[in-house]
């Protein structure tokens, strides 16, 4: 099924998860013609896609002729403050604006709206560069269910969208899934440099441990079974699994409380950056 807008969508920064965004369009059949692109330094993946599909690209946006059906920022957070002033003239009454900049809140954008606009706040994670990413969304009150599923088409573009109905829940989402992947990857690295530990060369250790990685996560994601289930599924009592689980899973120290006070870490982070 073809992705269509009712109107235009600009996207404010092309980084790398603007360009992602950017190919899932494409790949779900949005018109290249409905696209414009804001970023001084368009470069990469963006560069190409726009060359290829002919997408307009400026480094500063005039007064369009129709306001855009929705507006997708994706700058810096720090950058945030420099641009958003500008996008906000382009923004008419029935446009929604949807950010993925980390630590900024609903109310931070509505200050520079129109009394009455609609506004995502949303954090999609990096696995979306290859398709398979997923983004927590909340939406202001002002937000219909049309706009909601116009953001959720373009966001959907990448992965799955799960909407939360409090702001405050996003900063747990920003601490599992947007900053999960970097979970994902030092498990790789310390399971690496464990199977170093215990003998083997750096090369065989590192292939090892990333293909486990990768084609457990996606053997989760292919059964119908759940996490604990497929732990179980492998673990042989009184085996060497059970031994190194005895390990990871030791009360009050093991990877659960670890990765308790991690995600509550990132948690406290984000709220602190929305300050």
């Amino acid at each position: 099924m073809s992705l269509k807008l009712n109107g235009s969508v600009v996207l404010a920064g092309a980084g790398k998860m603007g360009a992602a965004l950017l190919q899932g369009w494409l790949d779900r059949g949005l018109d290249p013609a409905s696209i414009v692109i804001q970023e001084p330094n368009l470069s990469g993946a963006a560069q190409d896609l726009a060359n290829t599909h002919g997408i307009k690209a400026v480094a500063h946006l005039a007064p369009l002729d129709t306001p855009p059906a929705v507006i997708v920022v994706a700058v810096k957070p720090q950058a945030m403050d420099d641009v958003f002033p500008g996008l906000a003239k382009i923004a008419g009454p029935e446009t929604v604006v949807v950010s993925i900049a980390a630590g900024k809140t609903l109310a931070s954008f509505e200050r520079h709206l129109p009394p009455g606009s609609a506004v995502v706040r949303a954090m999609p994670n990096t696995p979306a560069a290859i398709g398979r990413g997923i983004t927590g969304a909340v939406a202001n009150a002002h937000a219909t269910a049309a706009q909601k599923q116009a953001c959720e088409s373009l966001l959907g573009a990448v992965g799955p969208v799960v909407w939360v109905g409090d702001e405050s829940l996003i900063d747990a989402v920003t601490a599992v899934s947007g900053s999960g992947p970097a979970y994902v990857f030092l498990l790789a690295e310390a399971l690496a440099e464990a199977g170093v530990a215990a003998g083997l060369d750096q090369a065989t250790a590192t292939q090892l441990a990333r293909a486990t990685v990768s084609g457990s996560g996606e053997l989760l994601n292919q059964s119908p079974l759940d996490a604990e289930t497929l732990r179980r599924n492998v673990t042989s009592p009184g085996g060497t699994t059970a031994a190194a689980l005895a390990v990871l899973m030791r009360e009050g120290s093991g990877l659960k409380e670890l990765m308790t006070e991690a995600v509550l870490a990132a948690k406290k982070r984000g709220r602190e950056l929305g300050r």
